[in-house]
């Protein structure tokens, strides 16, 4: 393997596109309360916090004019959003939330030039039902 598709440069594409994402959150009043939280059922990117609105954040990362096979918005699967949900109940109840407290799961699609430079970034809130 080489280039852009090896794990390592994925993993740096995802780490680069996470950190966009938890800037664009801070900037619009977000507290990240985590990232990359994990639990026996898999990790949640971000994990943010605004007045008593949590929000469980899918980051999906890809590079700008890249044919990559389905869009950010296009890849949460139903097999994935319900890992979502399951996740996001899983964090409640190891945070010891209630589970009918304020939340809900987005998505932020971050789309990165080759210098790493965001040249899209999108936040679509409430992007898996199932949340509060």
């Amino acid at each position: 393997m080489s280039g852009a598709n090896t794990p390592l440069a994925r993993r740096n594409l995802g780490l680069c596109g996470e950190a966009a994402a938890a800037a664009h959150l801070r900037r619009a009043g977000w507290h990240i309360i985590a990232r990359n939280w994990r639990c026996s059922v898999g990790e949640i990117d971000l994990i943010a916090q605004r007045g008593g609105l949590l929000a469980f954040v899918e980051v999906r990362t890809r590079r700008a004019g890249m044919l990559q096979g389905p869009s950010p918005e296009e890849s949460i699967t139903p097999t994935k959003a319900r890992r979502l949900v399951t996740l996001a109940y899983s964090y409640l109840e190891a945070a010891a939330i209630p589970p009918d407290s304020l939340w809900r799961i987005d998505l932020i699609a971050v789309e990165l030039d080759y210098s790493g430079r965001v040249v899209r970034l999108t936040q679509i809130e409430h992007a898996v039902e199932g949340e509060t």
